[in-house]
């Protein structure tokens, strides 16, 4: 009997360290990603450092990792029969840690608290690909491709067709359809995003039909650090960042970064923040530089920088309408 006959019969697969260790390697690379986050954060790298360049494509494709592997691990614990119990207690564990980084968050930084991050992504895209557990791997395998050409035309032949300015609130937005989400640290809509789970469950599934496990089990056959740091993902993930910001935040006593200019490090938030949400470098720029000068003017900048006034209040509001018209290209 094959790999791919018993899993007609049971759910169990053995543990394959090889994926184990995919998973440190994705924590090592996600805390790099977010130890240049903290050091921008305290002033030591520019603003924008982070979400911009390199970093924004580095970011993009340890989320992706994640989930991918999410798809993968939901494949070998719930095909074909579908363990509930098992499933929804690991959901609830999921699912309640992304709930104490969105309070924790809120409560760290009030104007860019994490609604839908990583972890709330995770939870929510393993109740959708249940439903893909079964289902023909060419058709799994098509909706992936499906949103990644959705995708892609929505950011270079036809910008913006699928996004709309209603869906902007933080309680419609995590669909991943929003004009313009609001800010936040880390935001991980179910679109695209889901589209890297399905991928994982699609590819298990060919590598269950090809009997490809016991050979990429032979890969790894003994642990290391990376493949013991891969099985306790969620207690790193959690604990790792506190860690980080409390070891730069203790070497900025010894060695403080240098004083930013107020109007240098709100433009280059602001231009970073409007060109991740797709929209055209002029506009920004003529936006970021128009709510700066309006900011500074009505002595705005530095309590809003400093977190005394949240985006929300109702003359930033006022500024940013007035703005996002003047940045708009005359016809």
């Amino acid at each position: 009997m094959t790999l791919a006959d018993a899993s007609q019969t049971s759910t169990k697969f053995p543990r394959i360290p090889l994926i184990d260790t995919l998973r440190g390697v994705a924590l090592v690379a996600m805390a790099t990603y977010h130890f240049t986050w903290d050091l921008e954060f305290f002033g030591y790298l520019e603003p924008g450092t982070a979400t911009q360049g390199f970093f924004r494509i580095y970011a993009r494709c340890i989320a992706s990792s994640f989930l991918f592997l999410a798809g993968v691990s939901l494949v070998l614990a719930h095909y074909p029969v579908i363990r509930w119990s098992s499933f929804w207690k690991r959901f609830a564990v999921v699912a309640g840690a992304a709930l104490l980084i969105t309070i924790a968050t809120l409560i760290a930084v009030p104007n860019e608290w994490i609604y839908f991050g990583i972890l709330h992504n995770i939870a929510l895209s393993s109740v959708v690909g249940l439903a893909f557990l079964r289902a023909p791997i060419a058709l799994t395998a098509a909706c992936v491709l499906l949103v990644i050409i959705l995708m892609v035309a929505d950011s270079s032949f036809a910008p913006g067709f699928l996004h709309s300015a209603v869906l902007d609130t933080r309680w419609l937005s995590w669909l991943g359809f929003a004009a313009i989400p609001p800010r936040s640290n880390d935001y991980v809509p179910l679109f695209p995003w889901v589209a890297a789970l399905l991928a994982g469950i699609a590819v298990t599934r060919l590598a269950l039909s090809r009997n490809w496990l016991p050979r990429l089990a032979a890969v790894q056959q003994r642990t290391n650090i990376l493949s013991k740091a891969g099985r306790h993902s969620l207690a790193i993930y959690l604990l790792h960042q506190p860690v980080l910001i409390a070891f730069v935040y203790l070497f900025s006593l010894v060695s403080p970064a240098p004083v930013p200019d107020p109007r240098t490090t709100y433009a280059r938030s602001c231009e970073a923040g409007c060109l991740q949400q797709g929209n055209d470098a002029k506009i920004c720029e003529n936006f970021c530089g128009c709510t700066t000068d309006q900011l500074a003017s009505q002595s705005l900048l530095t309590p809003l920088l400093q977190g005394s006034i949240k985006l929300e209040d109702d003359r930033v509001q006022m500024i940013a309408q007035e703005c996002s018209a003047i940045a708009q290209p005359q016809e």
